[in-house]
């Protein structure tokens, strides 16, 4: 076994449309052949098998985020503003992440429940009898959105442009890296919400803006204070886009996996019961973003080879979700899988602070699809892929029912 590629032996370019349409046999090999892998044209390495993953996730002393968590962002070398928490280290990160963490207790999102079950038959109500529907477009890009927005504090009437707009900034052409990072070297700082914070300034209100506007906390000097304008802005950028990213493909996902899989789906429409442990099955198998990247402050040695500090490592989720060492038959979905810790939220201190709403908003979506359509199939000639090079998932995916 050869522990680093050479040419000619496996390609694994994360902007490459072909690999990223099916990544997995490329993940496979990497796991099997090429654990500790280097990629010349892009400059980076990568940990594809489960257990070099989880361990690189969580030594933040080696892999840090403060550069960034995204190949060319860490490349371009640009000034990340205060309160971009996924892309920071200690002590700022945790004193920016225990302040996003109360806005998320387990009641919170417990009480979000119904409001989430009625904005899924809003979605859906209208496309029965009609004989097909959008996954994406008529579900996974409305309820999550509508979700985090009111969580946010964003009027109905601006929560598409919203979300469009945050959405905008992940977006690729196809083979691309993201031209934001790459080419104009800029970080958007959130200044579509500057009118919301100064309404909600005059008009407070139960929501994250609100409790973000008046928090007191102590920053990494020891200094009592708020949020700056600039750390606020963000901060809300930040939970605008995390938000509805993870839970549109978990969605998009969930309808072309059950489609694959009919006899699975008829088990969930007959068992209801067994859609909570589907949707942690649909987070391994398809794992939204397939990948995060690091930069390395030390040397650091795999399989015998040195790295040397300064370098970017990529951690494959996606690979590592699907390592036969860990979930046996990794390449097969299977609802009735022993639960085992997956990688998709992260891991340590960056793991998702939003992984339970993506888990209810997930359930929920499914027990209201599964009730008005039971069997589904995707129109293939109409589906397309999301073209962005940080996550994966359909942009469109219409089924007939």
């Amino acid at each position: 076994m050869s522990v680093t590629a050479t040419a000619g032996e496996v390609n694994y370019d994360p902007y490459d449309v072909e690999i990223n349409k099916d990544p997995y046999p490329t993940f496979r090999r990497l796991r099997e052949d090429v654990p500790l892998y280097y990629n010349e044209q892009h400059d980076f390495y990568a940990l594809s098998r489960f257990e070099d993953v989880r361990h690189g996730l969580t030594d933040r002393d080696t892999f840090i985020s403060g550069r960034g968590a995204i190949l060319e962002l860490i490349k371009a070398g640009i000034d990340i503003p205060p309160g971009v928490v996924i892309f920071e280290d200690p002590p700022i990160h945790t004193i920016h992440r225990n302040l996003l963490s109360r806005m998320f207790t387990p009641r919170k999102i417990k009480n979000l429940e119904p409001e989430i079950r009625e904005l899924c038959v809003r979605s859906l109500d209208p496309h029965v009898g009609t004989g097909r529907f959008d996954f994406v477009n008529d579900l996974g890009k409305q309820m999550p959105m509508r979700v985090i927005s009111k969580l946010l504090g964003i009027p109905e009437e601006d929560q598409e442009a919203v979300r469009d707009s945050v959405d905008a900034e992940l977006r690729t052409e196809a083979g691309k890296p993201m031209p934001k990072y790459s080419e104009d070297g800029e970080f958007s700082t959130g200044e579509i919400f500057e009118q919301y914070i100064d309404w909600r300034t005059e008009n407070p209100s139960d929501d994250i803006m609100t409790e973000l506007l008046n928090v007191d906390f102590e920053d990494e000097t020891g200094t009592t204070r708020k949020l700056t304008r600039e750390e606020l802005l963000t901060y809300l950028n930040v939970v605008a886009g995390a938000g509805n990213e993870t839970t549109t493909r978990l969605i998009g996902w969930a309808g072309k996996v059950l489609a694959d899989h009919p006899e699975q789906r008829q088990q969930l429409v007959e068992n209801p019961a067994l859609i909570p442990q589907a949707v942690e099955e649909l987070l391994r198998f398809e794992a939204p973003a397939p990948h995060v990247a690091r930069y390395m402050t030390r040397d650091v040695t795999y399989f015998g080879q040195t790295v040397p500090e300064g370098n970017v490592m990529m951690m494959l989720i996606g690979s590592a979700n699907r390592d036969d060492r860990q979930f046996p038959d990794g390449d097969r979905f299977d609802i009735h899988r022993e639960a085992r810790q997956h990688l998709t939220f992260g891991l340590g201190g960056h793991f998702c602070l939003g992984s339970a709403l993506a888990r209810l908003e997930g359930r929920i979506a499914l027990e209201e699809v599964l009730k008005r359509f039971p069997e589904w199939d995707v129109d293939t000639d109409n589906a397309t892929l999301s073209p962005t090079s940080t996550v994966r998932g359909w942009e469109t995916l219409p089924v007939l029912t």
